[in-house]
């Protein structure tokens, strides 16, 4: 009797262990993705476990597919789980300019209730998983002349409830939420909604954006001062709503932010400029040179790289593989849900971006 107690204590260590181990792999690596039907075959799918199709709009308050392009990606991106069956494929409505009507069609409850219909029909038709709502913002200013109200945190709390109870508990929901303070204290009742979403995708870049007129670390992972927005401040405070950590995931940008006519003061980090196009991170490598002008630094606190050109006076900050490696093993530490990024057609197809996550996410 006592070997078969023992024999039975050791599966239920050896089942405890592996249950165990098991959790601790479970990372999510969540794609947004803006590309068709074929790019999409370039990239190393088997190492996500979520693409964004990104994106969606509103059309007489209904969600709608905009193009028969569209449609058509939609349709081979769900075809792509039959080979990859810890992949889930979920639409994303809105997107910085894309929710114009957002905050209208969203503050009846008639409207709410159509839209959750309208995403009950969709998503059976095209067999996806979920739905990101990536509305910018709720509550507070985003894209300049879009109406926002301060009615919007309640409504968008009525929002996710009808959503939830007309698509069930299986229905994937998670929304992209501002990474920055204002957007964090102002635009949703966090009590209220985490309940009811799957995940929190903190959109923890673009926290120095193209409206700046002074440089910054655009995705750090630590701030380098008090006042300083980044990766941690938005973890930190939503642990403290009681935001449970497997529902929140970091955000990465495969693109940088840059300025011109930026002082060599500093390596040009937090001096005054002027915002002009960044690069996609598959093409930094050509861009940020030596050859080019171009020097790299590490900020070892803030976790980021930035880029100075002393010839052009231009200033340029991004993640790298150096600092999404980092903002993995934070997810690791932290005991987070995952990592999701903006986006994959930017990223190099091998041996980029994706692949660095992917692997600290297996590494021992």
């Amino acid at each position: 009797m006592k070997q078969i107690n023992v024999i039975a204590l050791f599966f239920l260590c050896l089942c405890t262990a592996h249950t165990f181990a098991q959790k601790n792999k479970k990372m999510d690596i969540i794609a947004y993705y803006t590309g068709d039907d074929k790019l999409i075959n370039e990239y190393e799918v088997n190492k996500l476990n979520q693409i964004i199709f990104s994106f969606c709009h509103l059309k007489e308050g209904k969600l709608t597919v905009d193009s028969p392009k569209d449609s058509t990606t939609i349709k081979y991106l769900v075809s792509l789980k039959a080979k990859n069956p810890q992949l889930k494929i979920v639409l994303s409505l809105g997107g910085w300019g894309g929710c114009e009507p957002c905050s209208a069609a969203f503050s009846t409850p008639e409207g709410r209730l159509t839209f959750a219909k309208s995403v009950k029909e969709v998503s059976s038709f095209y067999k996806v998983d979920g739905l990101d709502l990536d509305w910018e913002y709720p509550a507070i200013e985003g894209l300049p002349g879009h109406l926002f109200q301060p009615a919007d945190k309640n409504n968008f709390t009525e929002l996710i409830k009808i959503l939830r109870s007309t698509l069930g508990k299986k229905f994937e929901l998670s929304f992209a939420a501002g990474g920055f303070q204002k957007y964090l204290d102002e635009s949703i009742d966090w009590k209220a909604v985490a309940p009811l979403v799957n995940r929190v995708n903190i959109m923890s870049y673009d926290l120095v954006n193209g409206y700046s007129k002074v440089t910054g670390h655009h995705t750090p992972l630590y701030s380098t001062n008090a006042n300083e927005e980044s990766t941690d401040r938005a973890v930190e405070f939503l642990l403290k709503q009681g935001v449970p950590a497997e529902k929140l995931i970091i955000g990465g940008a495969f693109y940088s932010r840059t300025w011109k006519n930026v002082e060599n003061i500093n390596n040009g980090l937090y001096q005054a400029g002027e915002h002009i196009p960044g690069a996609d991170f598959k093409n930094f490598a050509t861009t940020y040179t030596e050859a080019n002008g171009w020097k790299y630094f590490w900020d070892d606190k803030a976790k980021a790289p930035y880029w100075y050109n002393e010839s052009t006076k231009t200033f340029a900050t991004s993640d790298d593989l150096k600092s999404i490696k980092a903002k993995t093993e934070y997810v690791k530490s932290k005991k987070l849900g995952g990592i999701m990024f903006w986006e994959l057609t930017l990223d190099s197809p091998k041996n980029g971006m994706v692949n660095a996550i992917y692997e600290v996410k297996t590494a021992k």
